[in-house]
């Protein structure tokens, strides 16, 4: 059933992609907004930032528990619902319409049109990106966006069902929100960025195993062992080292944050073995996402036939 329910939401999420009205993220920022409006002023601190997480992922959570026991009085039921629900959670399909957005105009030798396209999708200053730090950034994006908008929530839906899914889901959208580190949200985003951390710890690492073996096998392990540690994030970490093992590109290195030029750890094998980006890193990023997805699948077949 769970296999099912896995290839249906995908199945959906090709066919349908991401609903353009009346989403329900859209209405849970609308309720975390006015939670951050009321909490986190006049004084900001990690105890109001852990009250308003509460406030924002528990109630769903336990509508989540009684959606999922109540379909269960029917597998039929039950399958649509939960198929729903993670199609709702996923973005495969918006993930490589992004990409290719971007792919298009680099292709044209149309660099502007590039630039509005990647800053869509990432956050750093894309106002004098050249072609190969656009086709960087997106083929960053792809990979961390892979591990976020796919394959954790696949991972939770399996472990939990409808509520491992959920929480995810609405985690994750906590921590795009709230886990900055500016001075609005350093003390009262902390809870969030911590809770979104844990949740990803295990899949992210499932994530990474996944673009190992889906890409450069042998490359990607001895990337993620000797430079996911470097990169700030503990589970961008062995997901950007192994995806850059496995795509044999050079990622990392220079970008510039609101105007504060960073220079970050250099992913990819040594420099004498590996590329430079370009257009083609980010359809290899995007095939290494659908053959890793293919690999999820068969994965959660054999266990449930095992099981």
């Amino acid at each position: 059933m769970t296999f099912c329910t896995v290839l249906l939401a995908l199945i959906l999420d090709k066919l349908l992609g991401e609903t353009q009205k009346w989403h329900p993220l859209v209405g849970f920022g609308v309720w975390v907004n006015r939670i951050e409006a009321r909490l986190n002023q006049p004084t900001r601190s990690r105890r109001k930032g852990v009250i308003a997480v509460i406030l924002a992922v528990v109630p769903f959570t336990l509508i989540s528990f009684v959606l999922d026991d109540l379909s269960k009085h029917s597998e039929w039921s039950h399958l649509l619902i939960s198929s729903f629900i993670l199609y709702i959670a996923i973005g495969w399909r918006s993930l490589i319409e992004h990409s290719e957005s971007i792919v298009g105009p680099l292709m044209e030798g149309n660099i502007d049109n590039a630039r509005a396209e990647i800053a869509k999708i990432v956050s750093r200053d894309t106002s004098n990106l050249n072609e190969s730090d656009i086709s960087k950034a997106a083929t960053e994006s792809v990979l961390e966006n892979g591990a976020d908008a796919i394959f954790s929530a696949i991972f939770w839906f399996c472990v939990l069902g409808i509520p491992g899914v959920v929480i995810y889901r609405l985690s994750n959208t906590l921590d795009a929100m709230w886990g900055y580190k500016s001075e609005r949200y350093f003390l009262f985003g902390w809870a969030a960025a911590r809770l979104d951390d844990v949740l990803n710890f295990i899949p992210a690492r499932f994530t990474a195993i996944s673009y190992a073996l889906a890409g450069n096998f042998n490359t990607a392990i001895s990337c993620w062992s000797s430079q996911a540690t470097s990169w700030k994030s503990p589970n961008a970490g062995p997901v950007m080292s192994a995806g850059a093992g496995a795509l044999n590109v050079s990622l990392g290195g220079k970008a510039t944050y609101h105007g504060k030029e960073q220079i970050r750890p250099l992913l990819g094998p040594p420099e004498d073995r590996t590329t430079q980006a370009d257009l083609r890193s980010i359809q290899q990023a995007c095939k290494l996402i659908n053959n890793s997805l293919l690999l999820w699948l068969m994965a959660i077949a054999i266990i449930g036939f095992v099981l």
